[in-house]
């Protein structure tokens, strides 16, 4: 069985590859039991308690060349004080993420803290 996760990253510049490798840690620091589910084709990897994106995952990280996006699935619904998320969607909402500092900023955090709770169609 192949590692989505290392796929998704091998064509990765090694500045991207840090970023993804940094936001997997925390969302494991926040969530120890977090599933990953990656989807090499779509450059996606999923986090939440299973593999069905919109009812047992609460985020993602997707892979783009000069940055990855922390994507929440219904970051609509999160306290966002700082601003942080981007988007449109009725639900959708992600934070681009360019350079190490930004994983580390107690607000990014503090978002992915209430996506891990937020969601009452997970089966925790």
């Amino acid at each position: 069985m192949s590692d989505g996760f290392e796929e998704i990253l091998a064509t990765a510049t090694p500045e991207v590859e840090t970023l993804a490798r940094q936001a997997k840690a925390l969302l494991q620091n926040v969530m120890p039991d977090v599933v990953e589910v990656a989807w090499p084709t779509q450059r996606i990897i999923g986090y939440g308690v299973g593999p069905k994106k919109m009812s047992e995952q609460f985020c993602y990280i997707a892979v783009f060349k000069q940055r990855i996006n922390l994507g929440f699935y219904y970051g609509s619904d999160l306290p966002d004080p700082k601003n942080l998320l981007e988007g449109t969607g009725k639900s959708l909402r992600h934070v681009k993420i360019s350079n190490p500092e930004q994983l580390a900023d107690p607000a990014l955090r503090h978002l992915v803290e209430a996506a891990s709770k937020h969601l009452p169609k997970l089966k925790k």
